[in-house]
């Protein structure tokens, strides 16, 4: 498995000698200092691209980052089955699992995209920035993934729906 090292440096490499991309952002786990780390902790990167099509129709360039084990598409996916109207011309993610064992989840996204969404995560790392267009962000926290105990009525809520379906489960047994 690569290092947290390499990897760094090939994801900012790539950036840096394709002009396409404008600016890297991470997010997710790596960029929360109170998560632990661990040797399955993906990259949640974000490439801050001037346009998406050429990404999307020709996606040889993923073979930069190394032998792709297995890839999912979300967003092809979700719209092939009607389950989200996905505009491929502001953002496409490709989940990447590569042969030694690292895994990529990449997403780009062009400048307008990335300023409607980049202040939705309090924990954005910015990685490259060749335009200063990465937005200023107040100090970083993780109080959005904190999770916060049920209020009564959501809890009588899902302890009464548990035990409804569950009647369900002894009529497929039986």
């Amino acid at each position: 498995m690569r290092s947290e090292e390499v990897m760094f440096k090939l994801i900012t490499e790539i950036a840096e000698k394709d002009e396409r991309i404008r600016a890297v952002y991470m997010n997710g786990s790596r960029t929360n200092p109170n998560v632990p780390k661990d040797m399955f902790q993906d990259y949640d990167i974000v490439y801050v691209v001037t346009e998406t099509s050429s990404f999307i129709n020709d996606d040889k360039w993923i073979r930069k980052f190394g032998e792709v084990l297995m890839m999912q598409e979300p967003d092809k996916l979700d719209n092939h089955i009607g389950l989200k109207n996905i505009d491929y011309n502001s953002s496409y993610t490709y989940l990447m699992l590569f042969k030694d064992g690292n895994r990529i989840d990449l997403r780009i996204q062009t400048k307008e995209e990335m300023i409607k969404v980049y202040r939705n995560d309090k924990l954005p790392v910015p990685l490259l920035d060749k335009d200063q267009i990465l937005p200023r962000t107040a100090a970083a926290t993780d109080m959005d993934y904190h999770v916060l105990p049920p209020t009564t009525p959501m809890f009588e809520n899902c302890t009464n729906n548990f035990w409804w379906c569950l009647q369900n489960v002894a009529k497929g047994i039986w």
